[in-house]
């Protein structure tokens, strides 16, 4: 089981989050997007994992992918799942909404 530390997303609240918009925030010294679909919010790497494009640069194309703006590859926001087929994975966040602040997790490494 994953432990995390929640971080909560500056300068953003749920209802200021645009429905279909790729956003950036800064979480924990990491660039992270948010993307709020259908009442959901997801969070992912904002740098493409093939050539570290910043995604929030792209766009939601109309089955709820985040599209990479530089070479189209086109992400679940929910799994990461590259579903266009280049065999990439984003890397996702979860994400806890508590009354309208938005929390990204990030997972604690254990010391060995």
């Amino acid at each position: 089981m994953k432990i995390y530390n929640w971080h909560k997303a500056e300068n953003i609240t749920l209802s200021s989050l645009e429905e279909n918009k790729l956003t950036e925030i800064n979480a924990a010294g990491k660039k992270i997007g948010l993307l709020k679909r259908n009442s959901n919010v997801y969070a992912f790497t904002a740098a493409c994992p093939h050539a570290g494009a910043p995604l929030c640069e792209g766009w939601v194309d109309p089955l709820g992918r985040i599209v990479c703006p530089d070479h189209k590859y086109r992400f679940d926001p929910a799994n990461g799942r590259n579903t266009s087929g280049e065999g990439y994975k984003l890397f996702t966040y979860p994400v806890e909404i508590k009354e309208e602040e938005i929390f990204v997790g990030i997972a604690v490494i254990p010391n060995t």
